[in-house]
């Protein structure tokens, strides 16, 4: 175990967390590693939403570039971030065990649902959930890092804003005015980490290989498979949670209109033997319901905006 492994992570605070947990756990197996911070796009154009920018892995292309220049080995990223296809010559190594899955609203304690209020996400999937069920709100775009995006809600005139449970919890910056939206249906891979390394870096993967969690691997795999069916290379409003129980895959899929009106979903049981190629099945099915159509409407608004 002389190798030291380089960790190449975005510079947030919550992705410097999430590297330092896999250095943990790397030192004790034995293995030494170092921290190789970059910025990513997705965090230094902050002006724009996501689905404008046009970059698949906005978030993680600066690592997989430092990867394949060979100037780190290992990277890790939240998994919700990470495209379904990975670049050639980078694989998935570790999926780490899964936090909570949840959404969660922050507000000003003062948020009545039942009249009209602005609500700031940066997710096209948080936004027709949240219009699905209250039509009379207004969204806003809100971009940034967890820090970043707290700071722009206290400064602005909404009365709360959508994030991730697990992001927040991870660096204990939840506060008490907060509710969990377990009713939302998260993105793929919600509350996992993902570490990738180089298809041909043996000792990496070997290394990596003892973090991974085989449930949250398979959960999170069924997930992604139902999201890169449904959205053939354009960013949707597509929730995806599949959850393991007494050997039981249960899953529940959505896809939504960017207004929130339009809803598909699909709820599933089935045997945890059955369970690898579920995601697909399941996409063409919602695809068949209606999701075609819905998918060449989408698309085009987005081409339009």
């Amino acid at each position: 175990m002389s190798k030291v492994i380089r960790i190449g992570t975005r510079d947030s605070e919550l992705a410097l967390w999430q590297a330092k947990t896999v250095q943990k756990q790397l030192l004790d197996l034995g293995y030494q590693s170092e921290l190789l911070p970059v910025k990513s796009t997705g965090d230094l154009i902050l002006d724009k939403p996501l689905y404008e920018l046009g970059i698949t892995g906005v978030f993680t292309k600066t690592l997989d570039v430092a990867m394949l220049k060979g100037e780190v080995d290992i990277a890790v990223h939240s998994m919700k971030d990470v495209p379904t296809l990975l670049p050639k010559g980078i694989v998935e190594a570790a999926v780490l065990k899964r936090a909570n899955v949840n959404d969660v609203l922050i507000h000003k304690g003062s948020l009545n649902f039942s009249e009209k209020a602005t609500i700031a996400t940066g997710s096209l999937r948080r936004q027709a959930q949240w219009l699905h069920k209250y039509p009379s709100h207004t969204i806003v775009d809100l971009r940034g890092n967890v820090n970043t995006r707290l700071q722009k809600l206290q400064d602005n005139n909404w009365q709360g804003a959508i994030f991730a449970a697990a992001g927040l919890e991870r660096i204990g910056l939840t506060p008490e005015e907060v509710i969990s939206l377990d009713w939302m249906i998260p993105a793929p891979a919600q509350g996992a980490m993902l570490v990738v390394a180089m298809q041909n870096d043996v000792f990496c993967k070997e290394a990596l290989a003892k973090l991974n969690d085989r449930k949250t691997e398979l959960c999170v795999h069924i997930e992604r498979d139902f999201l890169r069916k449904l959205e053939g290379g354009c960013t949707a409003p597509i929730g995806a949670l599949a959850t393991i129980e007494n050997d039981k895959v249960h899953f529940e899929g959505v896809l939504f209109s960017l207004d929130g009106k339009k809803k598909l979903s699909i709820s599933k049981t089935c045997d945890i033997d059955d369970a690898q190629t579920l995601g697909e099945l399941y996409a063409e099915e919602l695809l068949n319901q209606g999701g075609t159509e819905l998918m060449q409407e989408i698309k085009a608004s987005l081409k339009k905006e």
